[in-house]
C-alpha cells in the first residue's frame, strides 16, 4: 500500500476527534483524552508521511476515485509534509497547555469545553489546507480553520475579546471573498481550479489577465500571512485572545497563508515579474513590524508585532526565486512557527505568575522563577538571530541567497533583515531586562504575588479565583518540550536544510507536482525568468548552499 494514500487522515482524524469531543462537552477529563489522543495519532501519521515523500518522491491522492483536474486531490511532497509535521508538533503541545490551564482554573464546564471540539476543527482545516491540490479545496481549508478561529478568539465573551473578533472577522470576509472571487475569474478563464492543470494553462493567458488573476490571489493571501501594508489587523486581534489561543494563530494561521502564498508563486506563476514588489512588500514588513514592536509596552502585543515583521524574512526568501532563498524561506517558516509560538506560551505564563503581560507591571521574575526566565531566554534569542540557533542559520542562508541574487534590492533586503535582526534583539532585551532583571518593587502596581518570597508565590488569586496554581507542571512541561523543540531545530538543522532544499528544488521544477497529479506524460511548460533571474547550468543558489554547509556541520564538510 502507497503510504502517501494515507494522508487524508491528516484532515479526519481531526475532525472525527472534534466529533467525539462534542459528543463528550459535559466529560472534561474524557475530552482531553480524545484530543490529545487523536492529535497525537496524526502528528505519528504525518511524520510517516514526511519520511514516504522524502524516499518516494511526491505523490497525490484523489479523493472518491475522481481522476484530476474534475475531482479533489490532496498532494504530499516535502514542503507540505514537513509543514504538516511541525503544524501539528506546535498543535499538540498548545493542546498540552491548554488542558493543563484548564484543570489548574477549573474550566470544567461549557460554554469552554466547546474548546476542544473547536480546536481540534482548527487543526483539520490547517491540515487540509497544506495537502490542497486545487485552490477551491485551498479555500475550503482557510474557511474550516477561520471559521474555528472566530470561536476561540472570542471564548469567555470579554468586551475587548468581541470587539478583537470583530475586526479579525471583518478582515477574514474580506480576504476570503477576494480568494473566491479569485478562483471564480481563474476558473472563467481556464476551466479548472486544479493546481496542477492551472500550472499548464495559465501559462497560455494573456499576460494581463494572468497579471490581474496573480495580483488577487497575492492580495487575498497577503492579508491571511500579514504581508506590510495588510498585516493592519493582526496587532489588534491577537493579544486580546487567551494565551493558548494566541500562541497557535500566532504559529500557524499567518504560516498558512505565507504557504498559500509560496504554493502559487511557485506552481502558478514561476518567474513572474511582480518578484521586484514581492521584495519591496517584504523589507517594509521587516522594518516596520519590528518598528512596531519597539513602541510597545505589552508583551503579546510586542510579540505580535515581531510576529508581522519576521514575516518579510519568509517572503524575501521566495520572491529571490532560487533553491538556496526559497530553502532558506522553507527552513525559516519551521523555524517560526516553532518559536513564535514558544514566545506566546511563555507570555501566557508571564501573565499567570506575575499578573500581568504588561513590562510597566511584571518585574523580577528571573528570582521568582528561573525557570521561566529560561524559558523565555532560549526562544528569544534564537527569534532575534543569535549564533548558533536555528534563527541565525535561517537568517544566514537567506543573507547568502541575497548575495549570490546581487541586486541592488537584494542588498537592501541583506541590510534591512540585518537591522531588524538586531532591532529584535533590542526588543526581546527591553523584555528581559524590565519584566526579568528589574526588582519587583519598581514595577508600577506590581501584582502582591511578585513581592511575595519565591516560596510563597506558588499560589495566588487569578481571574476572581484563589489559591490558582500559577505555574502548572503541565503548563511548564509544553512548554518546555516546545522550547527543546525549538532547540533541536538547531541540532539537526543539516537534515532539515536537506528537506527544505529538496522541496524548493522541486517546487522551482514544478515536474514532480504536475506529474504526480496528472501523470508522467502531463507536460511542463517551460519557465520564461528574466535574463538577470536565469538559472546557469547550476540549481540556481546552489553556491549559497554550499558555503553554508562548514555552518550546519560544525565547521566540517
Amino acid at each position: 500500500m502507497n503510504i502517501a494514500s494515507l494522508a487524508p487522515l491528516a484532515v479526519v482524524l481531526p475532525i472525527l476527534g472534534a466529533a467525539l469531543t462534542f459528543v463528550l462537552i459535559r466529560h472534561s477529563r474524557a475530552q482531553r483524552v480524545v484530543s490529545i489522543t487523536l492529535l497525537s495519532l496524526t502528528l505519528l501519521l504525518e511524520c510517516v508521511l514526511l519520511a514516504s515523500v522524502w524516499n518516494g518522491g511526491t505523490a497525490a491522492v484523489n479523493i472518491g476515485g475522481w481522476l484530476p483536474p474534475w475531482g479533489i486531490v490532496m498532494v504530499v511532497d516535502q514542503f507540505s509534509s514537513l509543514m504538516l509535521v511541525v503544524s501539528s508538533s506546535v498543535s499538540l503541545a498548545v493542546l498540552v497547555y491548554a488542558t493543563g490551564q484548564g484543570m489548574a482554573d477549573g474550566d470544567q464546564d461549557a460554554p469552554l469545553s466547546v474548546f476542544h471540539p473547536t480546536y481540534l476543527i482548527l487543526v483539520a482545516g490547517v491540515s487540509n489546507a497544506f495537502l490542497s491540490g486545487d485552490l477551491f479545496n485551498l479555500y475550503v481549508g482557510f474557511e474550516i480553520l477561520l471559521t474555528a478561529s472566530y470561536v476561540l478568539m472570542t471564548l469567555g465573551g470579554t468586551g475587548p475579546r468581541i470587539r478583537a473578533g470583530v475586526t479579525y472577522v471583518v478582515v477574514s470576509v474580506v480576504s476570503s471573498v477576494l480568494f473566491l472571487i479569485a478562483i471564480a475569474m481563474i476558473y472563467g478563464a481556464t476551466g479548472t481550479i486544479n493546481m496542477a492543470d492551472l500550472a499548464i494553462k495559465l501559462a497560455e493567458l494573456d499576460p494581463g489577465t494572468r497579471t490581474l488573476l496573480h495580483v488577487m490571489l497575492l492580495v487575498a493571501f497577503g492579508i491571511k500571512a500579514a504581508v506590510f501594508p495588510l498585516s493592519f489587523w493582526l496587532p489588534d486581534s491577537y493579544p486580546t485572545a487567551p494565551a493558548p489561543v494566541t500562541a497557535v494563530f500566532a504559529g500557524l494561521l499567518t504560516k498558512v497563508g505565507v504557504y498559500a502564498i509560496v504554493r502559487t508563486e511557485t506552481l502558478l506563476f514561476p518567474g513572474d515579474t511582480l518578484n521586484t514588489p514581492l521584495m519591496i512588500a517584504a523589507l517594509l514588513t521587516m522594518v516596520v513590524g519590528i518598528l512596531g514592536a519597539l513602541a510597545q509596552s505589552d508583551i503579546k502585543r510586542l510579540l505580535s508585532f515581531t510576529l508581522v515583521s519576521h514575516i518579510g524574512y519568509m517572503v524575501f526568501g521566495l520572491a529571490m526565486s532560487s533553491v538556496a532563498g526559497l530553502g532558506a524561506a522553507v527552513f525559516y517558516v519551521a523555524h517560526h512557527i516553532t518559536i513564535q509560538t514558544s514566545l506566546f506560551l511563555v507570555t501566557g505564563l508571564i501573565e499567570r505568575r506575575g499578573g500581568s503581560s504588561s513590562m510597566d507591571r511584571v518585574a523580577g521574575l528571573a528570582k521568582l522563577s528561573p525557570v521561566l526566565g529560561l524559558l523565555f531566554f532560549v526562544p528569544a534569542m534564537n527569534l532575534a538571530g543569535i549564533p548558533p540557533f536555528s534563527g541565525f542559520l535561517g537568517k544566514l542562508g537567506l543573507m547568502q541567497a541575497g548575495v549570490q541574487l546581487g541586486t541592488p534590492l537584494a542588498y537592501a533586503l541583506i541590510i534591512g533583515g540585518v537591522l531588524t535582526s538586531l532591532l529584535t534583539l533590542l526588543a526581546v532585551a527591553r523584555v528581559w531586562n524590565r519584566a526579568f532583571w528589574r526588582k519587583p518593587s519598581d514595577a508600577e502596581h506590581p501584582d502582591p504575588v511578585l513581592l511575595a518570597a519565591p516560596g510563597d508565590a506558588d499560589t495566588g488569586t487569578r481571574h476572581g479565583r484563589k489559591n490558582v496554581i500559577l505555574l502548572p507542571r503541565t503548563m511548564v512541561g509544553s512548554t518546555m518540550a516546545l522550547v527543546l523543540l525549538g532547540v533541536g531545530l538547531t541540532v539537526f538543522a543539516g537534515p532539515i536544510f536537506k528537506v527544505a532544499d529538496q522541496s524548493a528544488e522541486d517546487m522551482l521544477d514544478r515536474t514532480s507536482y504536475i506529474q504526480a497529479v496528472l501523470g508522467d506524460n502531463a507536460p511542463v511548460p517551460a519557465i520564461a525568468l528574466p535574463d538577470s533571474e536565469a538559472p546557469g547550468p547550476e540549481a540556481p543558489g546552489s553556491g549559497a548552499r554550499e558555503s553554508l554547509e562548514p555552518v550546519l556541520s560544525g565547521g566540517s564538510k
